[in-house]
Order: C-alpha cells, then sequence, then structure tokens
C-alpha cells in the first residue's frame, strides 16, 4: 500500500538508504539548559525516528558568540559533543539518519546571550527593530558590532570546528543554517548587508562568506556529508534580497562546484488562493540546477507533499510543526489517520515533556 503513496517511496540520498522521503525539519526547542543538550532530548528525537528516516536536529551553535535563543544547544565544547552521543545514538538505534543543523544567529541576539555583554556580530551595524510575538511579548535585539574584514575567517574557522564536532558526536552529516536572518543571510541579503569590502555590494561578494563556510566544511569532513538550508525568498528578521531568484540561483551553481549532498530550500510564503491556503512554488529553477538531493520545506500537508514528490519538484520534503506534534507522522501518512493538532504555546519553553515528548503516538491515542 505504501508503494502508491509519493511521500512514503524510498529515496537514496548519497550513501544513505532513505525508506521514505518525510524529513524532521531543524526546530528550534529551547530545552538545552545552558547550550548543553539534555537526556530529554534522546526521547524527542527518538520518538521521531523511523528506520531509514531522515532527522535534522535543531540549530546547533557553532560559538559562543553564536547564541540567540534561551536554552539552545552548542557543539563548540567537549561537554556538548558528549552529551549529544547518546542523542545521536539513540536516533541510530532505531535506524535512522540524523543531520546536526550548524547555526550562528549573528545580530538575532542581545547582549544578555553574548560573552562578557558584547554586541552581537553581523555583516552591518543596523539592529534588528524590536518584533512583537503573538503572545503579546516583545523581543528586543541589542545593536550588532560589523565584523571586520580580518575577523570573518575566525568565523569561518567555527563552522570548520564545529562540524569536526559534529562527525565526532556521531552525527551522519551537518546542514549549514543559511536561512532565516540568521548570520550566513545577513551576509547574502542586500537589504541587510551594507558592506563596502570584498564581502558586500556585488550578488558574489555578498555570497562569499556563505561560499568559504561551505569550502572550509566540505574540506573538513568531506561534500558527501555537508548539506546547507537556505531561504531566498523569506523576510524573516528583517533580511530579505531585491532579487531573491538570482540569489537562489547562484547560491545553488556555487553549491554545485562543491558536490555537496544536499541543498534544503524553504518556500517563498504560503497565499490565500480561492480561499485555500496555497505554496506559490517558486524553487523550481533552483531545483532544476542543483546536482544533489533537494529538499522542500514550507508548510507542507500530506497532500502537497505527495504532489511535490509524484511532480518530482522536490526529492524530499522537510516538516516542523506537523513532525512536532506528530512524533510517528510518516505512520499517519500512510495510514491517512487523523493528525494531532500542535500547540504553539508550548513550542518554546523550557518544559522537558510538555509540548515536546508529550504528543500522542496513534496507538496510544485510540487506546
Amino acid at each position: 500500500m505504501a508503494a502508491e503513496i509519493p511521500l512514503l517511496t524510498p529515496y537514496k540520498m548519497g550513501k544513505f538508504d532513505l525508506s521514505h522521503r518525510v524529513v524532521l525539519a531543524p526546530l528550534t526547542r529551547t530545552r538545552s539548559y545552558g547550550t548543553i543538550p539534555q537526556p530529554h532530548a534522546i526521547l524527542y528525537y527518538s520518538q521521531r525516528t523511523s528506520k531509514g528516516g531522515l532527522l535534522i536536529s535543531e540549530g546547533t551553535g557553532v560559538s559562543d558568540t553564536a547564541q540567540g535563543f534561551p536554552e539552545s544547544p552548542g557543539i563548540w565544547t567537549k561537554e556538548q559533543v558528549e552529551a549529544w552521543k547518546p542523542i545521536v545514538k539513540a536516533v541510530h538505534d532505531k535506524g535512522g539518519v540524523f543531520i546536526c543543523q550548524l547555526a550562528h544567529v549573528g545580530r538575532v541576539s542581545s547582549y544578555g546571550y553574548q560573552p562578557n555583554g558584547q554586541a552581537p556580530i553581523s555583516s552591518t551595524d543596523q539592529p534588528i527593530p524590536d518584533q512583537t510575538h503573538p503572545d503579546g511579548t516583545v523581543e528586543e535585539y541589542s545593536p550588532p558590532r560589523r565584523l571586520r574584514t580580518d575577523e570573518i575567517p575566525q568565523i569561518v574557522n567555527d563552522f570548520r570546528l564545529a562540524a569536526r564536532n559534529a562527525i565526532e558526536a556521531g552525527f551522519d552529516g551537518i546542514e549549514i543554517h543559511g536561512a532565516h536572518g540568521f548570520l550566513l543571510e545577513q551576509f547574502m541579503k542586500d537589504n541587510v548587508n551594507d558592506r563596502t569590502d570584498e564581502y558586500g555590494g556585488s550578488l558574489e561578494n555578498r555570497c562569499r562568506f556563505a561560499i568559504e563556510v561551505i569550502e572550509a566544511i566540505v574540506n573538513e569532513i568531506g561534500a558527501d556529508r555537508v548539506g546547507i538550508r537556505l531561504s531566498p525568498f523569506a523576510d524573516y528578521m528583517e533580511a530579505w534580497d531585491s532579487n531573491p531568484q538570482a540569489l537562489g540561483l547562484y547560491m545553488v551553481q556555487a553549491l554545485n562546484k562543491f558536490g555537496i549532498l544536499y541543498c534544503h530550500m524553504v518556500e517563498p510564503r504560503m497565499a490565500i488562493v480561492d480561499g485555500r491556503q496555497q505554496i506559490p512554488h517558486r524553487l523550481l529553477n533552483m531545483r532544476k540546477a542543483f546536482k544533489g538531493t533537494f529538499i522542500a520545506a514550507g508548510g507542507y500537508d500530506r497532500d502537497e507533499g505527495n504532489k511535490v514528490v509524484a511532480e518530482n519538484y522536490t526529492d524530499l520534503v522537510a516538516y516542523g510543526r506537523l513532525f512536532l506534534a506528530n512524533p510517528d507522522l510518516t505512520k499517519r501518512f500512510e495510514l491517512e489517520a487523523t493528525l494531532n493538532k500542535y500547540n504553539r504555546l508550548t513550542f518554546y519553553t523550557q518544559d522537558p515533556v510538555v509540548g515536546y515528548t508529550d504528543y500522542p503516538f496513534l496507538d496510544e491515542a485510540s487506546a
């Protein structure tokens, strides 16, 4: 029966034999106390593991300047690496493939998250305006400090060392976070990057930092273990570009030179068409141009996911909120079962159970 469901057909991603095309998207969960991954993450990730399933970890900081969220994990210290090991092992014990997302938030931060209360680093010294959350709370961001040209190699090296640490922790590979207004996008996108050195101005210059990060990591751990996440169409954290198509295509063509494992792209925002939410599907040029595995993300449900796999618009589909609330998402897709509803209010709490590992499985729900 499963063979008739495009999302549940097998796929070979480089050296990895995936049994289906449903991917756990990288999801910030703010439950790694003091930047150390916790034992409760063993249950969280193993709950969402199926044999031959691909999981991408939450954004994991590459250095002490990379943090911008409460209790988010890192992978720059020995203690963090050791804490990741049993989590990775639990995923492998159930036959899953586990990728570590390496992140640096750049200016999406404030003095309180930074070493010695210093300014967050970025491509620019322009701050992000205060953001009001759905629950009415206001997030304030500290004015960033523009990185000097001679400091950029050190940040590239932080990514390289973090990639090596991820492999030491047992991860099957890494995903570079080049999306959602974080540091790499602060360089790539022209509304944020106001530099006049070789890292600013032209498209080639703005993408230079991201490409140096990719090259350093490929040289460290091998192209067959490297993916990247990009969101050329997003305007998250005040990061947008005047020509997202050109940016996306330029990056994909650069990635091809390195032969990396996959490119994970976030769709443009959903639009309401005839009263129904629809995804604009504007990644096709980039999908066609990229030579490795292509992963699409952004508000997909079961039907839309099946459609894009059947039409060869993407190889794999990443699910965030649905996977967070349905640890057995692939099984529910197979049986066309009702999905648990996610609770937005518990996405980013620090509770080790509530909204984290307490969403019921199908057999629990029916029992």
